[in-house]
């Protein structure tokens, strides 16, 4: 049974930060590509960031700079860190695997608001 479980969401300030982890259980973590997308209120949902299993990156236009994505192959882990914040990235945060299979997470609440 495949599961991915979000957590590090909350609320925070503008220019705050938040770091997202997704925890990967059931599938063989190293050969997926891991993304982070997200999910605003009456907006589709679009890919935030993602890493390839050779850890290739890349990033919206609207988070470069600012975000960050990594993999720990060892812990089936992924990684989103968030910095300076803006009110425009509250949304649902959802992690996903993808190869050849599509998995996804339940995703995590992250607020921006002062």
């Amino acid at each position: 049974q495949v599961q991915l479980v979000e957590s590090g969401g909350g609320l925070v300030q503008p220019g705050g930060s938040l770091r997202l982890s997704c925890a990967a259980s059931g599938i063989s973590f190293s050969i997926y590509t891991m993304g982070w997308y997200r999910q605003a209120p009456g907006k589709q949902r679009e890919l935030v960031a993602a890493i390839t299993s050779g850890d290739s990156t890349n990033y919206a236009d609207s988070v470069k700079g600012r975000f960050t994505i990594s993999r720990d192959n060892a812990k089936n882990t992924v990684y989103l860190q968030m910095n300076n914040l803006k009110p425009e990235d509250t949304a649902v945060y959802y992690c996903n695997a993808r190869f050849f299979s599509n998995y996804w997470g339940q995703g995590t609440q992250v607020t921006v608001s002062s």
